[in-house]
């Protein structure tokens, strides 16, 4: 009898597992769609990444690009302020990161140089932010549709990002 009720909760996890996978790769062909129609143009789709006491910002992709090809990113202000340029510890209200998984267009420019972020020890390009336009406060997941962010760690390891 314990057998039988083995077996049938094996089977039972096996199908909620084929169940997950397949809703999981409708999500990926329906954000593959979403991108593939994305305008062409001079601006970046970039996405806030917030962990705290860090000092990148997010991740910048070109239009039409997947996510996977995405650069996590230091901006530099010099032209206009990051959306989210608040106190890191405000007295009340909302603060440096609130915008955490929110989606933005940017104008700007990669500069080519190197930003050395020390909280996180990482080398990251350099975003030279121009411009910015929120598009979603609530875009989806960023890598994966079964993703889940923590409050600590990255979703994926930054290839060259070591110092």
């Amino acid at each position: 009898m314990s057998l039988r009720l083995l077996l049938l909760l094996a089977t039972a996890g096996l199908l909620a597992s084929c169940a997950s996978s397949a809703r999981n790769s409708e999500m990926d062909a329906t954000r593959r769609a979403a991108i593939a129609a994305e305008p062409r143009g001079n601006y970046f789709v970039a996405r806030r990444f917030h962990i705290d006491h860090t000092h990148f910002w997010g991740y910048v992709r070109r239009p039409g690009e997947s996510w996977d090809k995405s650069k996590l990113v230091c901006i530099n202000e010099r032209y206009c302020k990051i959306p989210d340029r608040l106190p890191e510890q405000p007295a009340s209200g909302p603060g440096y990161g609130y915008d955490h998984n929110y989606e933005y267009h940017f104008t700007g420019e990669f500069s080519g140089r190197k930003i050395f972020d020390p909280n996180s020890n990482m080398v990251l390009p350099e975003f030279i932010l121009k411009s910015h336009k929120l598009v979603s406060q609530k875009p989806g997941y960023l890598f994966k549709p079964n993703e889940r962010f923590n409050g600590s760690q990255l979703l994926r390891a930054e290839a060259g990002a070591v110092p």
